[in-house]
Parts: C-alpha cells; structure tokens; sequence
C-alpha cells in the first residue's frame, strides 16, 4: 500500500512542478492559474495534503496572495464515515457506548470533515451537545503521508537546489507539527476551556462549554450552540456593536490572555438569538507571551504616529530572525508604505496589510518568522475582514490603535505589579543573606589579602591596584546594601511622605545615590575599571 501511495505523492507532485516549469518559460500557456491547479492536486491527495496546504497558505510573507487564497479555500471534500465507527471510536475513547454516555445519540452525522466528523446528542440532564469523532486511523494515514511527502521534497530540492532559500523541508515540519495538535482534541478543549473561563463574564461574547470528562485526544464533547452567521444579511442594523464587541474580545484575546481565536472566518463566527457573539473550532489558536503582546503595542503605536524607525524596532522584537538585514533598505520601504497610508482615510488603514508588506520587504531571503507570527498574521487578515463585513464604515484605526493602549497598560501594570512583589521578596532573601555574605568576605581578605608582603619595590603599583580594587568593592557592597534597605523600607505606611515615599526609606535611597556617585567619579577620575 506504501509504495502505491508513494507513486500517487510523487507522479503529483511531479507533473506539477513539469507543468509549473513549462508555463514559466512560456511554453505553455494554462488555462487556469497555477494556484488553482495547486489548489485541486493537494484536494485530490486527500486530508493530510489539505491541511498541509492550508498550514502552509499562513506563508504569506513568501506566497504571492493568489496562492494564498488557493490554500486558504481549500475544502475538506470528504464523505463522512459510518455512523458505527463513530460509535465504535467513542466507546474505545470513553470506555463505554453512547447509549450509556448520553440519552440520546444520533448516528448520522450532522457534518463531516477531513480530520472528523460531529454527531448531535443529548446528555442525561437534558442539555443538548455536539460530539466531534476523529477518522479512525487517520493519524497512521498522516504519518506514512508524511514521511512520503519528505523523500519526495528532498528530491526536488536535489534537482532544483533554488528552492533551499525557501526552506520548504521547514516550511513542512512547521505545518506537521500544527496539524499534529489539530488532530488531538486534547488541546481544542483545553483551549476552550479557557476562553470559556476568559469570557464568562462578557455578557456581549458566548464560547461553548466543553465537557472535560467526555473529552479525549479523539472525541471532543462541547455544548451545542449556534445562530446565524456573522456574514448573514439581515444583522446589517447590529453591525456597527456587533464589530465594535469584536474589535474588544481580540484586544482582550491580544493583551491580556496571550491567546487567541487564529481561524476567525464568518464560518467559525455566529450570532445568536440573545445577540451574543459566539466562537466556534478553536482547532487553530495563537499565542503571544508577554514580549510578544508588548511589542505588538508598539507595533500598533508606530504605525498610528507614523514612525517608520519605531515600527521597524517593534518588527523586529516581535521575534523575525533576521540574517544580514540591510536596515537601510527596510527604512526605505516603511517610509513608502507610511506615505502610502499618510494618503488613505483613516477608515482604509489596515494593520494586516501594513504587517504583511514589511513582511515581504525581505522577500524570503533575509527574515525568518516563527508560528506564532504566521498565525497572527492570519488572524489580523480574518479579523479585518469580519469587521468591514460587519461594519464597512467601521474605524479599524480608533478601534484597534485606540483601544489598545489603555487595554495593553492595564495588563502591564497588572505585571509590574507581580514585579514589585517578587522584588520585595528577593530583596528580603538579599538582606537575609548579606551579614553572612560579608562576613566570608571579611574573613576571606582578612587571611589571604591585608597578609600579603609585598615587599619589592617593583610591585608597588600593583600595590596600589590591589588597594583601589578592594576600597571600590567595599563601596560598591555597601551601596548594594543600602538599596535593599530601601527597597525593605518602601512599602512602610509611615509619615512624612515625600514624592510618594516614607522619608525612610528616601534617606537610604539618597546615601545609596551618593555611595555610587563616589564610586563612579573614582572610576572616572581613574581612567578604567
């Protein structure tokens, strides 16, 4: 069966890149665009060659917008499999039937897809769920695809040694590793379990409960709920709240959770009855650790104050790797895409297409972007969209740019918070250890330095090297000591305060001040360390 399989890979993969190649040197002319010639040869390989196609379609720093496009509408054309392996698959999973597990269960599938399909039920105490069963043996399908796909790229990279800028072996793993979690709903529920918990009390936005207990890496049981699409026609009137609440549960998602919704298409997206915004497949989900969301802040800020040194900077320290920038080259094109945007209503601004023209200013050869940014790169794009789809007249530049500011302080204020916490505890472990810390000191010059004879005149100077060394050390230990001590003092509640601060603890801070002031100045006078 391998080998078969192989020769299905190969002879695709090959005739692709034959007619590719014949239609770049004119000698073809096609009848339909290379993307969509793709787009059909990876829906004919099957599952593990759409979600790969899919996964690599977040390329869009590399990949003109017309493949884009291709990969991201790839269709998961699959029939839906027995309702009797569905039911076989949850009592291997659960350990007991469906009929045990849930009052009711329907057998006929209510939709099907590539990696699974979901099957309506209810549960004893009546509320009404989705179960989503995965494909029996699709994992092993995907891993001998795989594995397949590797030897056929490596002898396309022998033959055509061109494409190694692109990395495409990278690009690959990148894509292997993502559909790998989508495959174990473990990781779905645990990332609705938490969205559901960062949202409970957001009365405008509604994510389905997943049920903890009924879930494992191949069944996933979640509350069913549903409602019309945000795309639907007849909430033109609600548009306008509609997208304003969805501007701020992305903030929120950006800034303060460092998790986020990546697939936020009008298909993932419904309203329901009560009004509420509710989120659906949470297969694809993007993370943003606190450097992350920091610079994402600036990014949004440089480009508001049209700053085209800072949002270079804050490009940069989003986590782009970059080999050989040439720094003067990305100044020029962000002065271009600034002057651009300087000529647009402010309602056209798009931080997405901003994001994805820097990104390509190094044309696959000098920047390398880690998952994370591919995916948020995707989202911004998704979420645009949804926006103006919602509320075309909608300001993306107050929406996003204004509230991010306030948004993204609290949540580091809240930080800093947790900071001054552990800095006062450090600083208590510091005061503890410090007697015992000089004293070994102490003790330790005592015996091997004020003991030493150095009674050759030649060595005078060292002398007096060994001297300055040690006056500056017990400077530089002593004003240690008196910033802990004020550090100590800071969070007293006594009075007189002076600039917010007991007068304390501003002595110990002023004689720190100046113990340092006088170590500097000798170093100065000095000429060196």
């Amino acid at each position: 069966m391998g080998i078969f399989r192989f020769i299905r890979i190969s002879s695709a993969l090959w005739s692709f890149a034959g007619w590719w190649l014949l239609v770049r040197l004119h000698l073809l002319r096609p009848a339909e665009h290379p993307a969509q010639r793709l787009s059909r040869m990876l829906e004919r390989l099957g599952t593990t060659f759409v979600k790969l196609g899919q996964g690599v379609g977040l390329r869009r720093d590399l990949l003109p917008d017309e493949y884009v496009a291709a990969l991201e509408g790839l269709q998961d054309r699959v029939a839906p499999f027995a309702g009797e392996l569905a039911v076989a698959e949850i009592t291997r999973a659960l350990g007991k039937p469906p009929g045990e597990l849930f009052a009711t269960f329907d057998e006929t599938p209510l939709a099907a897809a590539s990696i699974a399909q979901v099957h309506c039920a209810r549960l004893q105490d009546g509320t009404e769920v989705i179960v989503k069963v995965r494909r029996p043996d699709i994992r092993r399908q995907v891993a001998q695809d795989m594995r397949l796909l590797r030897l056929t790229v490596r002898a396309l990279l022998w033959l055509l040694p061109f494409l190694r800028r692109y990395a495409p072996l990278d690009t690959l793993a990148e894509a292997e590793d993502g559909l790998r979690r989508e495959m174990d709903f473990r990781e779905e529920a645990r990332s609705m379990q938490r969205f559901h918990e960062a949202f409970r009390d957001w009365p405008a936005i509604h994510i389905p409960r997943v049920f903890d207990t009924l879930s494992t890496d191949s069944v996933l049981v979640q509350a069913r709920s549903g409602g019309r699409r945000v795309d639907d026609v007849s909430l033109v009137e609600q548009g306008p709240a509609l997208a304003k609440t969805f501007v701020s549960a992305y903030l929120h998602q950006f800034f303060v959770l460092g998790l986020f919704h990546g697939d936020p298409h009008p298909g993932n997206l419904f309203v329901m009855d009560d009004g509420r915004i509710c989120f659906h497949d949470f297969g694809l989900v993007g993370f943003l650790d606190r450097d992350s969301r920091r610079n994402l802040a600036a990014f949004m800020q440089a480009f508001v104050h049209q700053d085209a040194d800072w949002l270079l900077d804050a490009y940069l320290d989003m986590g782009v790797l970059a080999e050989d920038l040439d720094i003067m080259v990305y100044r020029a094109g962000l002065e271009r895409l600034l002057e651009d945007y300087a000529r647009l209503p402010l309602k056209d601004w798009s931080f997405a297409v901003a994001f994805l023209r820097i990104a390509r200013l190094g044309q696959g050869r000098d920047v390398r972007f880690p998952r994370s940014l591919l995916v948020l790169m995707r989202t911004l794009f998704l979420m645009e969209t949804t926006v103006r789809s919602l509320d075309p007249e909608f300001n993306l530049l107050d929406g996003l740019a204004g509230q991010a500011e306030p948004i993204a302080k609290a949540a580091f204020e809240e930080r800093a918070a947790t900071g001054k916490a552990r800095l006062g505890y450090e600083a208590g472990i510091a005061a503890q250890d410090l007697p015992d810390s000089l004293g070994k000191w102490v003790r330790r010059v005592r015996q091997q330095g004020f003991e030493i004879r150095l009674q050759h005149r030649g060595l005078h100077d060292l002398e007096q090297h060994l001297d300055r060394s040690s006056n500056r050390l017990s400077l530089a230990l002593l004003a240690l000591g008196l910033y802990i001590a004020s550090a100590l003092l800071m969070p007293l509640d006594v009075s007189p305060r002076i600039a917010g601060m007991p007068l304390p603890a501003l002595i110990t801070l002023g004689l720190a001040l100046w113990v340092t002031l006088r170590l500097v100045g000798g170093i100065s006078r000095s000429g060196r360390l």
